[in-house]
């Protein structure tokens, strides 16, 4: 990463804060370790951080509680840990906004590569080349504005989206009446060393469609192709 950025990480088993801390700092990387909900509340009162890393097995207050506060409070990007066995609980995550999930054990690049990847969705787009030089993406009166980050409704009213549901809808703007695979989605909007995504792929999709279809049930703009393919069909234009 160009600076050292600052993450939260909210972890009650003391041996995995610690190696993560350490090999994160050796990658400029600073983390606050919080080890439950207080001191996670008590961290945030004091500091503003780039990332929080959540695990969802915690002492008291549980992860996916703590999950739901702090993305009704805060815009800051979420990657939960979690193990093997709560594999439910990832892809409720998932669907209440997580910006990706990591699952215990995990090799310690891949979730450098994954906090990377989070960060850099969140970044505003730079000037360089046809893709950045267009500043909003238009659709059955929708409007994607890529430098603010904002999705508009016909109806005039923001819609909120999480760094990956933004940047899933901005790859099926640029890529509209085209059959996109699972494969070239999560190429268009991971990075391409962080995983098998194909399952969180899905769950996006039917995150966008509940925010930007008239029937979710029966959906419009974004259909289905043979299962595991997908198409935006709208005609999309540029601003």
């Amino acid at each position: 990463m160009a600076t050292p950025v600052s993450i939260l990480l909210v972890e009650d088993d003391a041996e995995i804060a610690e190696f993560i801390s350490l090999y994160l700092a050796a990658h400029d990387v600073h983390t606050t370790v919080a080890s439950n909900a207080q001191e996670m509340d008590a961290a945030f009162s004091t500091a503003a951080y780039d990332l929080l890393l959540l695990d969802l097995n915690l002492p008291g207050e549980g992860g996916l509680s703590i999950f739901r506060r702090v993305r009704s409070e805060k815009r800051i990007p979420i990657i939960i840990l979690t193990a093997q066995s709560e594999d439910g609980d990832k892809i409720l995550g998932l669907e209440m906004g997580a910006d990706d999930y990591i699952v215990k054990p995990f090799n310690s690049r891949e979730l450098l590569a994954r906090i990377r990847a989070a960060l850099r969705r969140i970044e505003v787009p730079n000037s360089i080349g046809d893709r950045t030089a267009r500043q909003a993406y238009l659709f059955g009166g929708w409007r994607v504005d890529i430098l603010a980050r904002e999705v508009i409704a016909p109806c005039r009213i923001k819609v909120a989206m999480t760094a990956a549901e933004f940047d899933l809808l901005q790859a099926l703007c640029e890529n509209p009446n085209r059959v996109l695979t699972r494969d070239q989605l999560i190429n268009m909007t991971h990075d391409p060393t962080s995983g098998p995504f194909g399952r969180s792929i899905d769950v996006l999709i039917s995150r966008l469609r509940q925010k930007i279809e008239a029937d979710p049930k029966k959906p419009l703009l974004i259909q289905t192709v043979r299962s595991e393919n997908y198409i935006f069909s709208a005609r999309v234009t540029y601003a």
